[in-house]
């Protein structure tokens, strides 16, 4: 792996979120997507303009998807909701377990229109969580636990042909990779470590896989991005100007622009002070070949 690449990129959002999380984005609006999970939010930046929105939720967001024009889903501590565009009105959809000390956490929607989402304990207790296959169905959804015994679930994402699936454990820091069926986004083989991360600092949060099948990763507590092959070698790091990040996506007309969240969540008044971006939602400032999200199949 080359050094670490100097941060040459810009602050998109200037407000501080506690756990900023599940950045997504549309690119029939041009509209980047994400939460702040503990402060109940959910931010709305449309990029061409800078025009921005912040929406209060009765409930902890962590995921979002498009669903069609005028819906949009929403993953949640509630369970799973549907948002509608006009008026952003939830209307629940079902739940992802039936766990009320746990919150939903990391996720992403499979090529399939399958969604992968990961809970956790509201404090991390644990081996708490799970990692779900939720399927849209004709008579609502159908949700199939995949793993148990997860304390922080995170980089989840998929290969670009949808035959690979990685997710992490971040309290156990070992990236995996599982074979899945494309068709449908469900598992076919056992999970395999794509590389064990477990001695180096920070911990694997969220990911996006490139259209050339590389691996963005968040590293939470590193402050950088690290970049994977398909086989597991880091070949690249991009310093970032916060100490948590937290997730990124590919944003832009073309997916050619990484977006990136981030935290301040456990940081005393002096860590603050010393981290001042942290919270802040960023542009990596590199030119990727990224791709966009599939909408989720309802």
């Amino acid at each position: 792996m080359t050094g670490t690449q100097p941060f040459a990129g810009s602050i998109l959002c200037h407000v501080n979120s506690e756990l900023g999380e599940g950045p997504s984005y549309d690119p029939a609006t041009d509209t980047a997507w994400w939460f702040d999970i503990k402060g109940r939010k959910l931010h709305e930046l449309h990029l061409g303009s800078s025009a921005k929105r912040v929406h209060e939720l009765p409930v902890m967001g962590s995921v979002f998807a498009v669903i069609d024009p005028a819906r949009q889903l929403i993953a949640s501590d509630e369970g799973l909701f549907v948002r509608h565009v006009e008026g952003g009105r939830l209307e629940r959809l079902g739940a992802i377990e039936d766990k009320p000390e746990c919150r939903s956490n990391d996720g992403r929607v499979h090529q399939s229109g399958a969604l992968w989402i990961g809970t956790m304990g509201r404090s991390a207790e644990k081996g708490a969580g799970s990692i779900y296959h939720v399927a849209g169905t004709s008579a609502g959804i159908r949700v199939t636990k995949l793993y148990s015994n997860v304390s922080i679930p995170n980089g989840i994402c998929f290969s670009p042909d949808g035959a690979v699936a990685y997710f992490t454990d971040s309290a156990v820091n070992h990236f995996m990779r599982v074979t899945v069926d494309p068709a449908t986004g469900l598992p076919v083989g056992a999970p395999e470590i794509l590389s064990d991360e477990s001695g180096s600092p920070g911990d694997i949060d969220g990911a996006v896989c490139d259209a050339d099948g590389l691996i963005w990763n968040a590293r939470w507590g590193a402050g950088t991005i690290d970049v994977y092959r398909p086989d597991g070698t880091k070949i690249r790091r991009h310093a970032v100007p916060v100490t948590q990040p937290s997730c990124p996506a590919f944003v832009g007309a073309k997916a050619d622009r990484l977006l990136v969240t981030s935290a301040w969540q456990g940081m005393d008044q002096a860590g603050r002070a010393s981290d001042i971006h942290a919270g802040r939602t960023l542009e990596l400032g590199v030119t990727v070949r990224g791709r966009f999200e599939p909408a989720f199949r309802l």
